[in-house]
């Protein structure tokens, strides 16, 4: 029992470490096509970050609320979604950002 609670703290600790990460992912996917929260769940767990909806949605919320994406409800018969969409201001940090991840990435492997 004990080890779980340790491994369960680990894994609260990772996202943590990697919401920056997650966020920039999901910003990636929502720039290329209007996204969904399965589907980004499914497309972020292939990539080895497994979210809960309790933690995704809140994500995705506090990105629409800096801007960064923009949602619309889409109805398909008796069922509705919401997209996401990134927003120029989404668009712009992005490419921002892939400046500061290049230069970390080799930071991070100029060693190897």
């Amino acid at each position: 029992m004990r080890n779980r609670h340790v491994a369960s703290q680990r894994s609260a600790s990772d996202n943590q470490l990697y919401s920056g990460l997650i966020r920039l992912h999901i910003l990636h996917h929502a720039v290329r096509e209007p996204i969904f929260g399965t589907g980004i769940m499914e497309e972020l767990a292939r990539h080895g970050y497994k979210l809960s909806a309790g933690t995704l949605y809140p994500l995705l919320h506090g990105l629409e609320a800096r801007g960064y994406l923009r949602s619309r409800q889409e109805r398909n018969g008796r069922s509705a979604r919401r997209l996401y969409r990134a927003t120029p201001a989404g668009r712009r940090a992005l490419a921002e950002a892939r400046e500061k991840v290049r230069e970390l990435f080799g930071e991070l492997f100029e060693d190897d």
